[in-house]
Parts: structure tokens; sequence; C-alpha cells
């Protein structure tokens, strides 16, 4: 007997094992993909890890359904990786296959109905929603449960399907579909037996009563001449203005044949192979301080200001190794970002670059997915946001993160909750390549690590071509209101400086990290402001659509006329986020272009792309933007970034928050002023006095790292001590305060004082579910697994008692 041992994408600990004939287990291979049945009748896509000839000692095993592939598509590296993610961020492998294969790599079972073979029952027996969805099978095979949904019009089906099980009218089975589809080409070729010069006159005189077939055989002469390239059947319609018809008539008789390419649906198309950019003076000495810095260390930070030229350090780096023949990885924390720098990378390295992120279709991903396993040129560079770290690498010799101190690398939710800077320095391990962080504000444990030798440090201190730093200023706008020099939201200082910058045909960003009309709207009568029924939180209003929408859960209704608790109709909208600011700018500024960036104007797949265009093509003279904009966007004609708002930043309930505001506002400062023109910021806010507005209006990074690091230490914190935040869900409150007080109890029985909470977030309840934390500190000193041990053998048994089953339980390990 053969077995093989699977993991199977669901969240449980163990692999599975099914038996196998000798044939089948002679095929498979680690890494390959099995259907296999489990539980009483679902299918699931499984992915091999072991053939062998031990049966399970517990369970008798099921053979499996069929096998999925004819080659791996995971390779051992990639399984390690994984086995690393689970280990650390104390998930399971199956959760860390559902996040990292694309979906349509995971077939799971759906289910289908048929006509029972063997009818027991009269049709006038039937309701009438039975009846409906027996006269559909009539006239199909099978129907899938949403075709049933659409036939009755009705949501949950259930009902009707098991009555008409109960009949004996119907059978349900299980099926796999395969969710993927290879773009395929038709192409037109002349019929070998035409091409001989006597044949094809023959040929061209039969045609002469049937001139439009002519015309298309003519015009496929022409493009093949032009070209010397094979002619597509939709070319071949176009030039010769043909129907379908005239050219299956064609290939009916014989003349034509056509014939089938497998296409990449990303294809790049412009020229390549452009001389890099002459570097300057400090990033050439950055450049070899880089290299050297890689021969004694494994991860190497790059400190380097905004503007400092990082990118083509990069590229210099990626064209030495790809001349090794060897993998890169570009990761980046935004899809923004990406859509700017493809066209960078692309004008140097043409279609040897494949892009990896969720903007692009399922299927678009697995073809990138299968160039990666293959080796194949056009995937020689990836570009990508975090998931991108997941493709089956076997040749790595480069890795980059660029913007490595974003947030946006930490994957929240689900499970895995990685984050992709660290795992990326795991990566580089396993197939021994370099990692290059690259930041010009590093988070503190990077510089951390770079202090204690751990990583290399090259630091670039000059902007490219020796510009200076933009002058930030800061506006004291509880003094403008007091004087009464405030229009709307913009002091006379940020009016003054728009209209300059204006006139002198130069385009200014407007940062306000809030998207929406304003965050909340209040009664001025009796105070009461709408709240999502949800989430404790207030509804915020969206002017463009007349709404009132929760950012948590998506609960949205129509824009109140007036309260819900007293019936006053003096409703007020309060605070202000980037919808209010774009329709202020068109009111101040009616003669210019205003656009605005944030999640609500770039949900399609190329919006990103559209509107990046127009700001480079400077069709927008005023841009309004969320934190989208301080990622690392390099356009040429900024002169001024006014930062709307800086309190909202710095006013938040967490430890990491004053490094973050300086991060974010050193970065939306950053996008001024990268031509010759020195740039200019300002920043209003309340408390200009504040120690990291005055940092940040200075550029004084060490002078926050030194203030921020010493807090650390002093309240244990990262990066001196390690975290690990143990999250609780319930829909009743007691049962799920109750259940993490005691499972707190039980984590204090050997971490003691190490164990803080259970703590309710600032939004307590999202979803309808109640929400507490405890936070896990480990010293230094501390086993780190040993640690994790403890924490999962006490989260074994919190699962365990019947009182907390209902209660939800999430870990997430190193939570920033």
């Amino acid at each position: 007997m053969y077995f093989i041992d699977v993991i199977l994408p669901i969240p449980l600990k163990q692999t599975f094992t099914y038996s196998v004939n000798e044939h089948e287990a002679r095929f498979l291979k680690q890494g390959m993909r099995v259907a296999v049945p489990f539980g009483k009748s679902k299918v699931y896509t499984a992915i091999v890890y072991r053939v062998h000839t031990q049966p399970p000692a517990s369970y008798e095993t099921k053979s499996i359904d069929q096998i999925l592939d004819e080659e791996p598509i995971l390779n051992e590296q990639q399984l390690k990786h994984w086995e690393w993610m689970a280990s650390y961020y104390m998930c399971t492998l199956g959760e860390v296959i559902r996040a990292a294969l694309p979906s349509a790599f995971l077939l799971e079972s759906e289910t289908v109905i048929k006509l029972a073979s063997e009818m027991n029952v009269e049709e006038n027996g039937f309701s009438d929603e039975e009846f409906l969805v027996y006269e559909a099978l009539q006239h199909q095979s099978s129907l899938h449960i949403n075709d049933v949904r659409s036939i009755l019009d009705m949501k949950n089906v259930v009902k009707v399907i098991q009555q008409l099980l109960q009949k004996g009218a119907i059978e349900v089975e299980e099926t796999v579909f395969e969710k993927y589809t290879p773009k395929v080409v038709r192409y037109i070729r002349l019929a070998p037996e035409f091409t001989s010069e006597e044949n094809l006159q023959q040929l061209l005189e039969t045609l002469t009563r049937a001139p439009k077939q002519k015309e298309v055989l003519m015009t496929l002469f022409m493009l093949s001449a032009q070209q010397k390239k094979p002619v597509s059947s939709v070319q071949l319609q176009k030039r010769s203005n043909a129907s379908a018809a005239v050219l299956k008539a064609l290939i009916d008789k014989g003349i034509l044949e056509e014939y089938f390419v497998q296409k990449d649906r990303v294809e790049y198309t412009g020229p390549e192979g452009a001389a890099t950019k002459a570097l300057s003076e400090a990033q050439h000495k950055a450049l070899t301080e880089i290299k050297s810095s890689f021969e004694e260390h494994d991860v190497t930070l790059l400190h380097g200001v905004t503007s400092s030229g990082k990118t083509e350090i990069y590229v210099e780096l990626i064209s030495e190794i790809i001349k090794s023949g060897k993998q890169v990885l570009y990761m980046l924390p935004e899809i923004a970002l990406t859509t700017q720098l493809i066209g960078r990378l692309q004008h140097y390295f043409g279609e040897r670059i494949s892009v990896f992120h969720s903007k692009y279709t399922l299927n678009e991903r697995v073809e990138v997915w299968y160039n990666v396993l293959q080796k194949k040129p056009k995937a020689q560079i990836i570009i990508g946001a975090r998931s991108s770290l997941f493709l089956p690498f076997s040749n790595l010799g480069l890795i980059i993160v660029d913007e490595a101190h974003e947030p946006s690398f930490k994957q929240y939710s689900p499970a895995p909750r990685y984050h992709a800077r660290d795992s990326a320095v795991v990566l580089g391990q396993l197939h021994n390549a370099k990692t290059l962080l690259g930041s010009a504000t590093p988070s503190l444990e990077s510089t951390h690590n770079a202090q204690t030798d751990k990583y290399g440090l090259v630091k670039l201190t000059e902007r490219y071509g020796n510009i200076l730093m933009p002058e930030i200023e800061l506006v004291d706008i509880r003094e403008k209101h007091r004087k009464k020099r405030m229009t709307g939201h913009f002091s006379d200082r940020l009016f003054e400086e728009i209209e300059e910058v204006l006139k002198e045909g130069e385009q200014v960003i407007l940062f306000q990290n809030r998207r929406g009309y304003s965050p909340f709207v209040e009664c001025t009568t009796c105070g009461v402001s709408p709240q999502c029924p949800n989430c404790d939180v207030s509804l915020t209003y969206h002017q463009f659509k007349n709404e009132l929408r929760c950012h948590y859960c998506g609960y949205h209704i129509a824009m109140l006329i007036s309260c819900m608790a007293c019936g006053s109709e003096t409703l007020d909208a309060k605070g202000f986020g980037t919808e209010q600011i774009e329709s202020e700018v068109k009111q101040l500024f009616p003669e210019h272009s205003v656009a605005r960036m944030d999640q609500d104007t770039t949900r399609g797949k190329h919006a990103y792309a559209k509107l990046i265009e127009k700001i480079e093509n400077q069709e927008i003279d005023i841009i309004v933007g969320t934190q989208m904009l301080a990622k690392g966007l390099d356009f040429r004609n900024i002169r001024l970034v006014g930062v709307m708002n800086a309190d909202n930043l710095l006013n938040f309930p967490d430890f990491r928050v004053h490094e973050r505001s300086f991060q974010l506002l050193q970065q939306v400062s950053g996008r001024a002023g990268r031509t010759e023109k020195r740039g200019k910021v300002l920043i209003q806010t309340f408390n200009p006095n504040h120690q990291i507005l005055q940092q940040v209006s200075v550029n004084d990074y060490d002078g926050m790292f030194k203030d921020e690091a010493e807090q650390r230490y002093q309240y244990k914190y990262p990066p001196y001590y390690r975290t690990i935040k143990i999250t609780l869900r319930d829909r009743n409150y007691n049962k799920m305060h109750k259940a993490a007080v005691w499972l707190g109890a039980l984590l204090q029985t050997r971490l003691k004082e190490n164990v803080l909470g259970p703590e309710a977030p600032p939004v307590g309840r999202i979803r309808n579910l109640f929400i507490t934390n405890l936070l896990v500190k480990i010293p230094k000193q501390q086993s780190v697994p040993k640690t994790k041990k403890f924490i999962g053998k006490a989260v074994q048994s919190f699962h365990s008692v019947k009182d907390f089953s209902t209660v939800k339980l999430t870990i997430d390990v190193d939570n920033y």
C-alpha cells in the first residue's frame, strides 16, 4: 500500500493521509495538487507533502479523487519558507497555503443539483418554488446553487432544496471546477499546398468571382510581408473589412488554416535596454558601500533621504544580478507605487519584468506564477506588493524592500498575520540571496538592527542633483482661527502659497489622512451623531453619494434630513476628509483642475495608472489625497505640499503613533521640490510646539529615533521586547470578557507581569462582535520559541472550555 500526506487549505494543524495506487505514488511529487474528499461530502484541493508507505494509526484512509497537475506547482524552498511562517506567526500551514496560492489553484467543491434517477413524486406534489427548480432541471442537466438563487430570486434556497431532496426529486453532488483558463490567440496562415507559385496563381484565378475572399487573401500576404510574424484572425478581419463568415468559408475550403497559440494576458511591447542614468557621486559611493556591506551582511539598510535617487541604485544592483541569470524580487507597499515604477524599470529591462498584486485578475496572477516557476526570462524581475513574497522562486539573487518602514507590509487579517519585510529577510536567507531595505524614514526596529550590526547600514544624505530638502513651515491654526484668518480649512498662509505656485504653472499636493466628506454628522440641537448599528463608530458622511457610511463594516444609509433622536433638522458635518477639501478647493480655485486620490477614487484596475499619468502630464493642478500620495511617488512638478491637519495623526492610542506620524509627514514632505527649484511644505496644526512636528520641520530623524528608542526601552516595547497580541471576539460582551480574563490569568501563571490586559481597543465593537486584547511582552533574554509553545498550549486549553466555544481568538506575532 502507498500513501500520501497532504496539506489542506484549512486551519487545521496536521497533514492528512490518503491512499494511492503504485502508479499514482510513482507519479506524484511534493508540491503537486490533488483533489481529495474531506468530511462527509466536501472535496478540497490539497498539496502533496510526502509520498510514503506508512498507514496512519488513528484512522482509515480514503483514496484521492484525482491528480490535478502534471508537474509540481510549488518547490521545496517555498514549502520551507511557508513552514517557517506557520511556525513563527503561530498559524497553520493550511492558512499559509490559502493566503499564498492564487485562488484559481484552490479548487473547492461546489454543490450541484440534478434530477433524481428514479422519481417517486407527482408534479402536482410540488410547491411553486419547488416546481420552478424542477422545471429548470428538465431543460438543464444540472444547476449550481447560485442558478437556483437567480431562478427563485431568493437568497436562502437551502429549504427548497432540502424539501426536493426529501421528496426524492433531486440528487446533490459535489463537483470541482478548474478556475484558470489559459488565454489562446487564433492565428491564420495559408494552407501548405498553396505555397508554390503555380498553385497560388490558380487559386487567385478561381477566387475572381469571390472578391471578398480574394481581398482577405491579399491582406494576409501584405500583413505577412510587413510584420514578418504570425497574423491573428482579429487583425486579418479588421484590415480586410471582412466578416467572420468570409474567413470561415476560406478555412472550410482548405485555403486557409487556423492555429492557436497560448499567450500571457499581460505583455510588454515597448522598447527596452535603455542605458541606466549616470549616478551622482553620492549615489556611486552608496552603491559601493552596499556591495561591500553585502560581503559581511545578508541584509543591508539603505537610509536615503527622499528624492536621493534610491531607485537608480536599485537599477544598478538589479542589472548586475540578472546578468548572472538570477531572479530579483522588488517589493513595494502600495499598488499605486508599482504603477509608476513599472514604467521606469521597463525602460531599462523591457519584458524581463512581471507584476504581481491583487489588482491583477486571477488568470493574470496564475500566468506570472507559472512564468516564475518555469524560470522564464519574462519573470526574471518581479515587482509586487506583499503577496509577491509567495511566488515559486528557485534562483533568487536579490530582494529589494522599498519603503521598508511602511505599515502596509503587515498583513492584519486573515492569517497568516505576517510582516512582508521580516518574511523577505528569511526568504533571502533560504535562497542565499541578499536583501536590501530602502527607506527615507526607517522603522525603529530596522535602525536598531543596523546599530547592533545585525544589518549593514548605508546612508545617502543628499538629494539627487544636490537639490535642497523642502522648506518646512508649521502654521498655527489656533492663532489663525483667533485672528479670523481661515477660509474654510485653509489658513491665509496656505492660501497665499497655493495661489503663488499655481501662478507659476506648478502643482500642489494637499494631504488629509481621512477619506469621505466629514468623519461624523452631529445634531446641533441634541448633540446626537448617527452611529453604525454593527460597530462602535460614527458613520462617515460621503457627499458624492449623499450617504452615511461605516468604514469598518460597509453599512450605509442615505444622508439624514432630520435628527433620528429629536427630529430637528439642524444636522452639521463635523471634521473634514479628502472629499470636503476637494469641494473647498474647487470653490476657492475654480479655474484650476482638481483631483482626489484615495480609496474611493482608485477602485478600478487601471485607476491608479490613469490618475498618476494625468498628474505627470500636468493635467491636474491640485491633488487632494490620503497617505497613498505619501509613499515614494515621484512627481517632477510638485512645488508645494500642504498638510491640512497634522493633529489627527498624533492623537491616537498606539505606542508607534509618534514614529508613524514622523514617517508619514516626512514622506509626504518629500514629494515637494524634486527638481531644480526648492519645494515648500506647510503643516497646519493646533500644536506647533509638539516635539514630533519640530523634528519633522528640521528633518531630524536621529533626534526622533533617540527619543522614541528611550521611551520604548523604558516602557518595554519593540525593538527591546517582542510582542504578541491575542484578540478575542464574541457577540456576547460578558462571555468575551470572561474568556479574556480566564486566558489572561492562565498566561500570567508563567509570564507574570509581561501579560497586559484584557483591554478594549479604541473601537470596541466591529460587525456586532465585541473585542478585547491581551498583549504578551517577551524580554530579550527569554526564549521566544518556548514562550510561543506555552501560549499555544494555553490557547489549546482555552479551546477545550465548552463555555468559550463561540469566542473567536486570533494571535498576532510582532503586531506592528
